[in-house]
């Protein structure tokens, strides 16, 4: 039997009983031009600011006891909204960034198609592939996941943190501590802009509690549609 810092008794539950939020950050004027963001440091559009402080809402809620961020402007200024509610500072941190993709980035989806419809085809199909001459997700999941599990282990019993992220870097990082072969990576439907995924600690390891949550279903918009 253990006891929660809330002082609430869980029976049998095994482990710290963490969790982990991975949150994308909000709307970007080149999601809604579907035109690869990568690692360019696109910022958020007035619509995206509004999706962060309504997410924000939401899960301060939840009572996080740390935030850690991409460096990029578009998940670090929605990961200051969850800041400003909740008093926490937020740890940025470049392993968190979004897949870097080479000559892809800049370009809208059709245009990807296009001019590199094989490699976009491979990728699809789950081949190990370098998108634009850029990073392989084994890599991304290999930088990320790492980042994820240093500030984990260092949450309280039953504590939450909360990662802010982008919709690749997110669903590779997932990937990777479920302990999925990277082939079953495509399998984790994208995140719509300021959507979550709740990773809970059990018996046996990190578990998806949630995917994409947050509001009604949406469009996914973005490097990772």
């Amino acid at each position: 039997m253990a006891v929660s810092r809330t002082g609430e008794v869980s029976a049998g539950r095994p482990g710290r009983g963490r969790r982990v939020i991975l949150w994308r950050h909000g709307q970007t004027s080149w999601n809604v031009e579907r035109r690869f963001q990568g690692t360019t440091d696109v910022e958020l559009t007035d619509t995206g600011i509004a999706q962060a402080r309504r997410a924000a809402r939401l899960l301060a809620s939840l009572r996080p006891d740390a935030i850690v961020s991409s460096d990029l402007q578009r998940a670090a200024n929605t990961a200051a909204e969850l800041a400003a509610l909740t008093g926490l500072d937020v740890t940025h941190d470049e392993g968190l960034r979004e897949t870097y993709a080479g000559v892809w980035q800049g370009l809208t989806h059709d245009e990807i198609v296009e001019r590199h419809g094989d490699e976009y085809a491979a990728w699809k199909l789950g081949e190990p592939v370098r998108r634009g001459g850029g990073e392989l997700e084994s890599e991304v999941a290999e930088r990320a996941a790492p980042v994820v599990l240093r500030h984990a282990d260092k949450l309280p019993d039953d504590g939450t943190l909360v990662v802010v992220s982008h919709g690749g870097t997110i669903r590779t990082t997932i990937g990777r501590l479920l302990g999925l072969e990277g082939r079953h990576w495509e399998s984790l439907g994208g995140l719509s802009n300021c959507c979550w995924s709740v990773l809970g600690e059990g018996a046996r390891g990190w578990r998806l509690l949630e995917h994409n949550a947050g509001t009604l279903p949406e469009p996914v918009l973005g490097d990772d549609d």
